[in-house]
């Protein structure tokens, strides 16, 4: 996958700029907050119709205009792609070739992206919530099916919070094990890809992370919850969980069990990261992880995804540095940095300087 050139249109601090991409080593270099993240954000926001960044889409939309608008062309083995999103304060329109998309979920997959900055040290530090984010979007990514699943659950859940918070208990333990049902379904559809995915990424993270680290410590990822292998005993066991929790979800007045409650266990040397892990350690890990998702992406689709690494290298030793350089070869990638002499050491790329919000 190779992103060809960008045009942002009203979007953070751009009012109109145009980038051109090598296939190689791109990097943005520039001052602090001129707009190189911005550019980065833009990609990921093509691969995936989401930002990491903000939670509402009318953030994007530079101050004082209607709208924002995002375009890029990408090749990809099956041939070249114009992806397009434009945002309004109150929602937004994806096209892919000129074609305007009835639902979100088909704005996927046509450009994918694994994105890499120093605040993916969350992934590592903070609550289950990050790293269930990571899978949801990494898998998403490569499986309609499983964001289609996803969306249900979420959905389904969020209803049955709702009929939680009722005071009529009669009418709800009638109505509860109708949508427990459903909710059941959709959660086993999603807990099964979750589990396919990450056995399919841990021995990927673990290499990268003994790269990174030279052998010096052992990485290793598990998924919380035991559940069985097939997709019909896991319905039926978390069917199960639901039946037992529905008096505690009564009381508390929302879902304690289910894939929206699970987590990721990472591990160095055996001992649980979050608690323990030093911010070197931590920010290894993260990227370990990173690196192992560009890696799947690449057996799923049969190519690289475009790699996004925005100001990693001053997080960065200078051993880690090399390679890192050494290790992302041969992928098309986007690198932010303030001073690209400090961190390349001569590495051939496509440079762009930005300054304010232009290509100077």
């Amino acid at each position: 996958m190779i992103i060809k050139n960008l045009t942002l249109q009203n979007f953070r601090n751009y009012e109109r700029e145009s980038f051109s991409f090598a296939e190689g080593l791109n990097v943005l270099v520039g001052k602090n907050a001129q707009g190189k993240t911005n550019c980065a954000e833009a990609v990921f926001y093509l691969c995936t119709g989401s930002s990491l960044r903000i939670r509402h889409d009318k953030q994007l939309i530079r101050h004082g205009e209607e709208f924002a608008l995002i375009t890029a062309e990408a090749e990809s083995r099956f041939g070249r792609v114009c992806l397009q999103a434009k945002i309004f304060e109150n929602k937004r329109e994806l096209y892919v070739n000129g074609n305007k998309l009835a639902r979100a979920v088909d704005f996927l997959g046509n450009m994918n992206s694994v994105f890499f900055s120093p605040g993916e040290l969350r992934l590592i530090q903070d609550g289950p919530d990050e790293r269930r984010r990571f899978l949801d979007i990494s898998i998403s990514q490569t499986s309609r099916a499983y964001c289609s699943a996803l969306t249900r659950y979420l959905k389904i859940l969020n209803q049955r919070n709702n009929l939680l918070k009722e005071r009529d208990f009669n009418a709800v333990e009638e109505t509860l094990p109708i949508w427990d049902e459903q909710l059941a379904l959709y959660a086993a559809r999603v807990i099964v890809k979750r589990r396919e995915y990450l056995a399919a990424l841990s021995p990927l993270a673990q290499d990268a992370h003994a790269y990174l680290t030279d052998g010096g410590e052992e990485l290793s990822l598990r998924l919380d919850g035991h559940y069985p292998a097939g997709e019909e005993e896991t319905q039926a066991k978390v069917l199960q969980e639901l039946a037992n929790a529905r008096e505690r979800d009564m009381r508390l007045g929302f879902t304690s069990v289910g894939p929206h409650r699970d987590d990721i266990r990472v591990s160095i040397d055996g001992t649980d990261a979050r608690g323990f892990a030093s911010q070197g350690q931590a920010r290894t890990a993260a990227l370990a992880l990173k690196l192992a998702e560009t890696e799947l992406f690449r057996r799923y689709a049969g190519e690289a995804p475009v790699l996004i690494l925005d100001d990693v290298m001053s997080e960065l030793d200078l051993p880690r540095r090399k390679k890192l350089l050494e290790r992302i070869r041969g992928i098309q990638c986007i690198l932010t940095c303030t001073h690209a002499e400090r961190v390349l050491y001569g590495t051939e790329c496509n440079r762009i300087r930005i300054a304010n919000g232009k290509i100077i």
